[in-house]
């Protein structure tokens, strides 16, 4: 999936004031040309560790430096794992999504990540993690093990993303995006809409995703979950048509990715969720918690999905 083209701040800019039926009338073309139009990708998130991380990032309860109210817990063993997978499985969920509050794993991690990973493998679901920064040697590592994605989101744009992390820069970032791109995996990287950027950081962030050497194969929006304790927890409301035209945007400028709508979805309406599938988004985190905060269940995802004639992509015919 290399870069179609490239793109300009400009050229995002005009999509993102291009009139809301205009811009959502061209996200979907270039959906249906790309994509099972009647299909949404179904993935599971656990949090395998959670807390105590040493980063500062502004929106992570997990933090150290941040008084929210997560309650610490060690890597999980392999059982415990397999059995969430197992009922994520069941409920139809076809990607397995393991994330550990690390600023970067130390090598024993790696070795019992890896371990998790093959395991959830056999049981034939795809595989994704996100551990913070990883070397090139922990990539290969985790290729061999089978992971299939890596989610490492660059979160705003670069311009923005001092105010919100401090503690590790955008370039290294992108450098553990090259290392999984070097090593096979595919990339999942996305980003989060209501820390207080401008119209202008969702456009760049979304013109450095879609410009990178190949682009994601999986591309999270996320919309700030406020908890109390972070720095954000105060943030002002996303208005809802700037959430969707983000969604549009990156669907318009990354046609082939799965665009998957993430963190926020317990706060949106099932009208908004509809909006957001409108635009272009087809792939969601299923299930009751994304690593530390709430996410819709089971039953009511189904029942939206019904509702509006979409089906999980294992359930749905090909082109």
């Amino acid at each position: 999936m290399s870069s179609e083209r490239t793109w300009t701040l400009a050229e995002a800019e005009n999509l993102f004031s291009l009139p809301f039926n205009d811009l959502l009338f061209q996200a979907q073309q270039v959906h249906r040309a790309h994509h099972n139009a009647g299909q949404v990708q179904l993935s599971t998130l656990l949090s395998i560790k959670t807390g105590t991380c040493p980063e500062d990032c502004a929106y992570c309860p997990q933090s150290v430096r941040h008084q929210s109210s997560v309650e610490n817990e060690a890597l999980l063993p392999l059982e415990e794992v397999l059995q969430h997978a197992r009922a994520a499985k069941v409920a139809g969920a076809t990607r397995f999504c393991m994330g550990a509050a690390f600023r970067s794993p130390k090598r024993k991690d790696i070795e019992r990540i890896s371990a998790m990973v093959s395991a959830v493998r056999e049981l034939g679901m795809e595989t994704c993690a996100t551990l913070g920064m990883l070397t090139p040697d922990q990539a290969q590592e985790l290729k061999s093990a089978g992971l299939d994605y890596y989610n490492h989101n660059l979160d705003t744009s670069e311009e923005f993303y001092g105010e919100i992390i401090t503690t590790r820069t955008y370039q290294d970032r992108l450098d553990t995006l090259t290392a999984v791109r070097d090593a096979g995996m595919h990339v999942c990287c996305g980003g989060i809409i209501g820390m207080g950027e401008s119209k202008r950081d969702r456009a760049q962030f979304l013109v450095t995703l879609a410009n990178l050497p190949q682009q994601p194969e999986s591309v999270p929006i996320n919309q700030l979950v406020r908890v109390p304790g972070t720095p954000l927890a105060g943030s002002e409301d996303v208005d809802p048509f700037d959430f969707i035209r983000t969604i549009a945007v990156a669907r318009v400028m990354l046609p082939r990715a799965q665009v998957r709508l993430s963190a926020g979805r317990s706060e949106m309406s099932d009208e908004l969720q509809a909006l957001a599938f409108l635009a272009g988004a087809n792939s969601i985190f299923y299930g009751d918690k994304l690593l530390t905060t709430g996410n819709p269940d089971v039953a009511r995802d189904r029942a939206l999905l019904d509702r509006l004639g979409l089906r999980p992509a294992a359930d749905a015919p090909q082109h």
